[in-house]
């Protein structure tokens, strides 16, 4: 299993955000340079990444490519196909997106977004941007939430499916699949689901905590890992048999010193299962 943080970590060049990132204890990182700047930044991020022997996990993208404005729909469909494109230059594990939104805010809870024309509208989005980009050596992913599809194991098992497409894979959030009290409560029965039902579809993974906030309503509230209830060594046990080459990253903190400290507290309680470089 190989620890990274979303964060590029401050710094003032390729070499030092490569050397930062190795003198934390990781040994994956997400690429953060986009696929819309100059080609020398590009290559200077992906040779210090490669001298320091950091795997790069993922591509991100976070954009709406199901936007009810056409315009920006393209826009963003352009930008996928280009992201998933950059990732499959570095060699990244994957480049990940959430499916979209059915409304104003690009990740928002909607409603519309269960209808069957949100699914089927997924569905043709995934395969064309796969398709388009034509990529040999990476994948493509959708993030799971609570308020879009993929929402849980059997919904992503069944999303492979329906898009079958061979680069079409899975980017592993179990908190964001963690949004209900049953499966809070069961977490280890959804973390062994996932592993069961995804397995080798996983390519990348995001590691954080979730609490139960018992104020007359349910609340689950994400956290820093350590800051909550989740099973996180059960998790990451998981993982790392479907790969132990497996990133595990560190997202959704605020500072730098954040992120080392949590850092720390994950070395920690994932002693004997984390790889360095």
């Amino acid at each position: 299993m190989r620890l990274g943080t979303s964060s590029p970590l401050q710094h003032d060049s390729p070499e030092q955000w490569a050397a930062r990132h190795k003198a934390l204890g990781c040994a994956a990182v997400v690429f953060p340079v986009q696929s819309d700047e100059p080609e020398e930044r590009i290559l200077a991020y992906k040779a210090a990444a490669d001298r320091a022997g950091l795997t790069v996990a993922e591509v991100g993208i976070w954009r709406n490519a199901l936007s009810r404005d056409p315009d920006e729909r393209k826009r963003n469909m352009d930008y996928c196909v280009e992201q998933l494109r950059l990732a499959d230059f570095l060699g990244a594990g994957c480049c990940v997106n959430v499916a979209g939104a059915f409304g104003p805010v690009w990740d928002g809870p909607y409603r519309e977004n269960f209808t069957a024309q949100a699914r089927q509208e997924t569905v043709r989005m995934v395969r064309e941007i796969i398709d388009r980009a034509d990529v040999k050596h990476t994948f493509f992913t959708l993030e799971p939430m609570p308020w879009m599809i993929p929402t849980g194991p059997e919904d992503y098992a069944r999303l492979l499916d329906e898009v079958d497409r061979d680069r079409f894979a899975v980017h592993m959030d179990i908190i964001n699949m963690t949004s209900s009290v049953d499966r809070y409560f069961h977490a280890e029965e959804l973390i062994d689901a996932c592993a069961e039902l995804l397995g080798s579809r996983i390519k990348s993974c995001h590691i954080k905590d979730v609490h139960l906030n018992g104020a007359y309503t349910a609340q689950l509230v994400e956290c820093a890992p350590g800051c909550g209830e989740f099973p996180i060594r059960h998790y990451v046990e998981k993982m790392h048999a479907v790969d132990p080459d497996m990133p595990m990253i560190l997202e959704h903190l605020r500072t730098d010193e954040e992120y080392l400290k949590y850092m720390a507290y994950l070395k920690e309680v994932l002693h004997g299962l984390y790889k360095t470089v």
